[in-house]
């Protein structure tokens, strides 16, 4: 079975409070850590699209790593807008972790599903979006579509961070890419608190769309396969 959990925001210092987006977030980590064996088993396979965990650098991090790479299940992991420490993809494959992918450029395969993404980007339309941004927006766009290139499989599934919609409620460019690459599925994050109202989901012209975010999902993995 194939699962997904965005903004697990892991913070082994206990340091940064997540609650100013609602008390959701009380005890969110505890949460994570209970459900997590109690849904997915050793064979099963967990996308994790981004904000995993606020760490600053790599050695930090590992202890939050180890942490989720210790549960059961292999792990997809994508970068989102709060991991800092992501800076060198071949750093993170080198620190020894087992039951951890990074997909970045790339894509992997579970059963007979190729795994696919990249972090995406806010929307065009976003308040205040600048040139800066557009360049990030192609670029995002540029991996995205790397990546479902370099898959082989006839079933894909799709994994970004930031939502492939619009402040005005459409999808953008990215669900346009998984629309031409015919996607089976897709999964984002990113989108917390009074955010959650941008949320779309379901069977989109033949995508089934899914909003995977930890407190939009009460930090339980969600199954999509």
């Amino acid at each position: 079975m194939i699962f997904a959990l965005a903004d697990l925001h892991l913070d082994y210092t206990n340091q940064k409070s997540m609650e100013v987006f609602g008390d959701d977030w009380k005890d969110y980590q505890e949460k994570i850590f209970k459900n997590w064996n109690k849904f997915v088993g050793n064979d099963d396979c967990v996308l994790i699209p981004g904000d995993i965990s606020w760490a600053m650098s790599l050695d930090d991090a590992y202890i939050d790593l180890k942490k989720i790479d210790d549960l059961n299940g292999r792990k997809i992991l994508l970068k989102g807008n709060h991991d800092y420490r992501w800076t060198s993809l071949s750093k993170i494959n080198n620190l020894g972790l087992k039951s951890m992918e990074f997909l970045q450029n790339n894509y992997f395969s579970y059963e007979n599903y190729d795994i696919c993404g990249t972090r995406g980007w806010i929307s065009r339309d976003s308040k205040d979006f600048t040139e800066h941004d557009e360049k990030i927006f192609q670029r995002e766009l540029l991996r995205l579509e790397n990546s479902l290139k370099e898959s082989k499989a006839s079933k894909k599934i799709v994994m970004l961070h930031y939502p492939p919609i619009n402040s005005s409620g459409d999808f953008n460019e990215f669900f346009d890419i998984c629309l031409d690459f015919q996607v089976d599925f897709l999964v984002y994050g990113h989108l917390h608190g009074f955010g959650h109202r941008l949320i779309k989901e379901g069977n989109i012209k033949g995508i089934g769309v899914r909003c995977v975010s930890g407190d939009y999902l009460d930090f339980a993995p969600v199954r999509i396969i």
